[in-house]
């Protein structure tokens, strides 16, 4: 399960990567934002996407030791989102062992 895990997180980061760079080249973020900011649907999306973002750093604060180390992770999440939740991903399941189980991968906390 680690190792197809490896692959969906990767191509997650991939497909995000390339969506932001297609939205980077079509407007710069300020105009879209003023643009969707009247519509209730784009505030109540974007906010269930933030909601989303604090509750996966919620768990990763719980796995994370270090002070330094959540706090990184909070500003790189609530910046990059969904990017930077891939590679948190992708990074804990290269560090386990691909015959790992699951379980033990996504409830032990970091100790490195």
């Amino acid at each position: 399960m680690v190792v197809t895990l490896r692959w969906v997180f990767s191509a997650v980061l991939v497909a995000m990567i390339g969506f932001t760079v297609v939205a980077v080249g079509d407007r710069n973020i300020t105009e879209a934002l003023i643009e969707l900011w009247p519509d209730p649907w784009f505030r109540a999306t974007l906010a269930d996407a933030y909601f989303g973002f604090f509750t996966i750093w919620l768990w990763i604060a719980y796995r994370e030791t270090g002070v330094l180390s959540r706090a990184v992770w909070f500003v790189l999440i609530m910046m990059l989102g969904n990017i930077a939740i891939a590679g948190y991903f992708l990074r804990l399941f290269w560090r386990s062992d691909s015959a790992a189980s699951l379980g033990d991968v996504l409830t032990s906390a970091q100790t490195q």
